[in-house]
């Protein structure tokens, strides 16, 4: 696949040297937005040698292609402007790309709930509750926001250029109801709060697994997996979809995979598999600092899987654990939504604008240094006292019952390893847990089967993270 995907860039670039006019990549278009405060890297084909000047934002400047007609031309850093300005790129023919704006651009990517589009989300009654944010259902009936820009990538169409130059779109109408639902409302929430226009770049593929996004030269240099062979086609969707979108300057990256790898029963293998990933990508921009925002996928009843494969109500929380521990990679952030679910026999969640809302609160954070909280209680460590076992958290300010009932999904273990249903209390910001016959406990889980939508929240309205203090991956796990 990599061959074929090479020798049709081959093909293309031989076609319109022979044409000898200066082509641009399928992302530099009309509309787009820049990364603000980071180099503007302007790159195409040309013919052999020809020479190449670029005028944009006052500045001019002038290189040559090389002998493949390969250029490139790099402009200062600028700051957030939503006033359209125009480039012009001229050689052998001239291209103007109009309206350009500068701030804060996004690529997210995944499988099916990364590329739920719009159109589907606009079909979901609101969930009102406390802290819930509604989604106005019509709100395609009437977004037209010029500074929230979206550019889909097309799989067949990445690596081919565009005469018209046009695969950038404002938020609006056709171009918004085919696009990513989560990246839409990950967008509207960064632009609400900084105030600067935010470029979304979505690449997602429905069912896809992990492996196609993942260049397979990274495979074979991974600690992990260097000389075993992997599975799952990797590479295919990476350079057809991931790599040629750089050199274009990005903040960072959001995720949402995973649902199709669980289905494979994976554990530590797919925690490896992103570390590989996150690296991968990193090394694509040349940024090994670049932020990584990932979803942790959803209840969903596995167990009524018809197949081969046979699950239990723990392989899920399983796969949780696997994902937990990639936040232990620099410059990552998890967003829970294990109360974001109506349907446990549905594998999609309606509620994506608070799936976007929440990778925004992360970004906000951990990127924006906004100083806010986004994340739910996360378990820190825990202490035996006699019968009782008392858990500590972080992001554990007003930890709550969210619906008022007792803490639900929590279970206590002996010596023995065997998990009793326990009652949890919260003291002082802290949770004591217990069970009636439990006089030796050991260990708690907490929210450890497929279905489970606790209701252990914090002041900030976000759940807590699914846990078990013998934890079985996280300790094992060494960036």
């Amino acid at each position: 696949m990599k061959f074929k995907i090479l020798g049709i860039i081959f093909l293309v670039s031989f076609m319109l040297q022979a044409n000898a006019e200066i082509v641009l990549p399928r992302i530099l278009g009309n509309g787009m937005v820049l990364q603000q405060k980071k180099p503007i890297v302007i790159w195409g084909k040309a013919a052999s040698l020809e020479k190449v000047t670029i005028s944009f934002a006052g500045k001019k400047s002038t290189t040559n292609a090389d002998n493949n007609g390969t250029w490139k031309v790099i402009f200062p850093a600028l700051k957030a402007s939503s006033a359209g300005r125009e480039m012009t790129i001229s050689g052998s023919n001239t291209i103007v790309l109009k309206d350009i704006l500068i701030g804060e651009v996004w690529l997210c990517s995944g499988q099916s709930n990364m590329e739920y589009a719009m159109r589907k989300n606009s079909k979901v009654n609101p969930k009102l509750g406390e802290g819930m944010k509604p989604n106005p259902v019509n709100e395609l009936d009437f977004v037209h926001h010029k500074n929230i820009r979206l550019f889909l990538v097309n799989r067949k169409e990445l690596i081919k250029p565009d005469s018209l130059h046009a695969g950038w779109n404002i938020a609006e109408g056709n171009a918004l109801r085919a696009f990513s639902a989560v990246a839409y409302f990950f967008a509207k929430k960064i632009n609400q709060d900084l105030n600067v226009p935010v470029g979304m770049i979505s690449s997602a593929i429905p069912g896809s697994r992990i492996e196609p996004w993942i260049n397979e030269d990274d495979f074979l240099n991974s600690t992990y997996f260097s000389g075993k062979k992997v599975d799952g086609d990797p590479g295919k969707f990476y350079h057809s979809m991931i790599e040629p979108l750089a050199p274009f300057a990005i903040k960072g990256f959001l995720w949402y995979q995973g649902e199709t790898n669980c289905f494979l029963k994976e554990r530590l293998v797919y925690t490896q598999k992103m570390e590989v990933l996150i690296n991968g990508w990193r090394k694509n921009w040349n940024d090994h600092q670049l932020p990584f925002c990932y979803v942790q996928i959803a209840p969903f009843l596995y167990t009524t899987s018809k197949g081969e494969v046979k699950y239990t109500p723990q392989d899920l929380p399983e796969f949780w654990e696997a994902q937990a521990a990639v936040t232990k990679i620099p410059n990552t952030g998890m967003a829970v939504i294990t109360d974001l679910v109506d349907d446990l026999n549905g594998i999609h969640p309606p509620y994506k604008w608070e799936v976007g809302s929440r990778l925004a609160l992360l970004a906000l954070d951990k990127t924006y240094q906004k100083n806010i909280v986004s994340s739910g209680p996360v378990f820190d460590k825990m202490e035996i006292k006699k019968d009782e076992i008392i858990l500590n958290f972080n992001f554990a300010k007003g930890l709550k019952s969210k619906d008022g009932k007792p803490l639900n999904y929590f279970e206590i273990a002996g010596v023995d390893g065997n998990y009793v249903p326990a009652t949890a209390q919260i003291k002082g910001g802290k949770i004591i847990v217990s069970a009636n016959m439990m006089k030796q406990p050991k260990n708690v889980r907490f929210a450890w089967n497929e279905g489970a939508q606790a209701n252990l929240f914090n002041s900030a309205n976000l759940p807590a993270r699914p846990f078990r203090t013998d934890d079985q991956i996280i300790n094992l796990f060494n960036p």
